[in-house]
């Protein structure tokens, strides 16, 4: 009889949009794309497919509240007058000891650190002017939307035993090798 594989670690990347998340992400998900240890969860967002950013399952806003009441999302938060959600079908790999590596909002880590244990938090941060120059650069927002990203940017940081702290005001590849050092991978 052999005995049942280990949980897989959740690993929970949050930080302030325009931290870079979706760069690291991105790059450690190409790192890793043969590595059978590791699974990148897709997110379910209320915003077109083509908006930019991450690739996503887009929905519409009653949509995803049909599917938030099915009961699909294993996770799910609202933030800039959006929606986003994570099914469990993404989370399933952890009961077959996969770590899954999930963007998620720093207000569901105590949820997530709740119900998925063990949980790693990566908390991507970079400096105020880095943050208000990265989010200029991209147009999506404009100058109010901007404020209300650095405001919402400048909220206490998470804590706790299990968060590694990633400073990501490098070069994208110096973010990426980080990014793998904290889910405890290594690029080839």
């Amino acid at each position: 009889m052999t005995s049942p594989a280990a949980r897989g670690t959740l690993f929970l990347a949050v930080g302030p949009s325009g931290a870079g998340k979706d760069t690291l992400l991105d790059g450690a998900r190409a790192v890793l794309a043969d590595d059978p240890r590791y699974r990148f969860a897709r997110r379910t967002i209320t915003r077109p497919a083509d908006a930019g950013g991450e690739a996503h399952e887009a929905v519409s806003v009653p949509a995803f509240e049909r599917l938030s009441e099915a009961g699909v999302f294993a996770l799910e938060w609202g933030a800039h007058d959006l929606r986003y959600g994570i099914p469990k079908a993404e989370l399933a790999p952890l009961a077959d000891g996969v770590g899954v590596v999930a963007n998620v909002s720093r207000g569901i880590v105590d949820a997530a650190r709740a119900r998925f244990a063990p949980v790693r938090v990566v908390s991507i941060v970079v400096p105020a002017a880095v943050l208000r120059a990265r989010l200029e650069a991209r147009g999506r927002e404009d100058a109010a939307a901007i404020a209300r990203r650095l405001a919402r940017a400048a909220a206490p940081a998470v804590t706790g035993p299990d968060v590694v702290c990633l400073q990501n005001d490098g070069t994208p590849a110096a973010g990426i090798a980080r990014f793998l050092d904290a889910i405890g991978a290594t690029a080839p």
